[in-house]
Parts: C-alpha cells; sequence; structure tokens
C-alpha cells in the first residue's frame, strides 16, 4: 500500500511540469473581430462614348465627329491628352466609303458637375452613346489601407474591453485573418443617369451643372479582420 501512495506521488510529480508545458504552448486567448467603414466621395469618372455613324445616318463621318468631339472637350477644360483614351475602334474605321464606322472612347473626369458639362456638349452634337463605366477615388488605395488598419486596431480594442471585464490583460496578437477582397465598384442605372441630365439642360443647362444635381453613389469602404490575443 505503501508502495502505491509512493508511485501515484511520484506520477503526480512528473505531471505537474507537463501540465505546466501545455499551458505555456496553448496559453489562454481571447478571439475577437474588428470592424471599420468609411463612405467617400468619388472624385474620378470614367465614360464610356461611343461615336457611331449610324447616329447621323451615315451623313457625318466618325473621324468628322471626332474632331468636334475633340474641340467640345478642350472648351470644357479637358485635357485630351491625359483624360480621354481610345478604347476601341472597328475594323470597318479603316476603310473608306465601304461600310458604317464606330469608335469607342475612354474618358475621365473629376466631378459631378464636369460630367454634366461634357454631356450637354456631346448630346449638342449628335453624340448621345454616352455611358458611365465606374467612379473611384484618386486616393482610393491609402484610403482603403487606412480603414483596414483601424478595423485591427478595432478589434485590439474590443478586446481589451472584454479582458478587462474580467480582471485580465490583453498581450500580444498572435493570429490575424484578413479574409478581405478588394471594394466592389458601384454600378448605375445609366438610363436614369442620361435622363436626370436631360431634365436638367430643360431646367437650365449652366445653373443646373453649377449645382452638381447627379446623385453619384458615395463609395463605401468596409473591412473585417479576425484576431486572437493572449490572455495575461
Amino acid at each position: 500500500m505503501k508502495r502505491i501512495v509512493l508511485l501515484a506521488a511520484a506520477v503526480a510529480a512528473f505531471a505537474l511540469p507537463v501540465s505546466a508545458q501545455v499551458q505555456e504552448a496553448f496559453p489562454s486567448y481571447i478571439q475577437v473581430n474588428g470592424r471599420a467603414e468609411k463612405e467617400i466621395a468619388p472624385d474620378e469618372f470614367y465614360l464610356s462614348v461611343v461615336i457611331d455613324e449610324r447616329d447621323s445616318k451615315g451623313k457625318i463621318s466618325v473621324e468628322s465627329q471626332q474632331r468636334d468631339m475633340i474641340a467640345a472637350l478642350k472648351k470644357q477644360g479637358v485635357n485630351i491628352e491625359k483624360q480621354l483614351k481610345v478604347a476601341n475602334l472597328s475594323s470597318e474605321f479603316f476603310k473608306k466609303n465601304t461600310s458604317v464606322a464606330t469608335a469607342k472612347y475612354q474618358l475621365q473626369l473629376g466631378s459631378a458637375a464636369e460630367v454634366a458639362k461634357v454631356w450637354q456638349a456631346l448630346d449638342k452634337l449628335g453624340i448621345s452613346n454616352v455611358s458611365i463605366l465606374k467612379v473611384s477615388h484618386s486616393r482610393i488605395d491609402s484610403l482603403k489601407e487606412a480603414v483596414r488598419v483601424e478595423a485591427i486596431r478595432n478589434a485590439q480594442q474590443s478586446a481589451r474591453t472584454l479582458a478587462e471585464a474580467i480582471g485580465q490583460k490583453v498581450g500580444k496578437c498572435f493570429y490575424i485573418w484578413d479574409s478581405n477582397n478588394d471594394i466592389m465598384p458601384s454600378y448605375y442605372n445609366n438610363a436614369l443617369t442620361m435622363r436626370s441630365m436631360k431634365a436638367m439642360d430643360a431646367a437650365g443647362a449652366e445653373g443646373a451643372a453649377d449645382e452638381e444635381p447627379l446623385d453619384f453613389k458615395t463609395i463605401k469602404l468596409q473591412y473585417s479582420v479576425q484576431t486572437k490575443f493572449v490572455l495575461e
């Protein structure tokens, strides 16, 4: 009986260091999620402009409409070299007097008011195939990073608040899971936007454009992170 008691005591003595090692290898921790979001007004507007000879029933060539478009854009203060790009030219564009030609362009503008004024100028030339491709912000990358940093800081603060409620402190963060995908662009009902600009035309082009009547969506940046902090 005495030998059994001594054996049990020896087993317990060996078990204590093992238990301490297990606790050290797998410390107590708290797992929290952090979220942050920010809405920003766009300052980059990307438009698609299509010139099609069919709009003039073949009476005005693409080359002529292109010259008129460039002149109208320059009058509105558009930097042609920086803001206007050729997106696509149909193969027929290079054929003379054989078929109808089309040309597509991408135009970058800096404000809703500029979008309205340019659309009015092109519409007066008979170039009505104008649509909004996307909107963005000139500092979108740095703004994204700022929101992500705020998300993990919010996670740390949440962990501190919960730990203090039970009389403990938060130590190092040993796990971060950032599962965020890129921010999806805002899509627009171009038909509705164009109708808004036509209504603006009827109300008075210059005055309405200066007030930026077009309702462009803000860009919403949302990020979340999952974290684990050691409890001390």
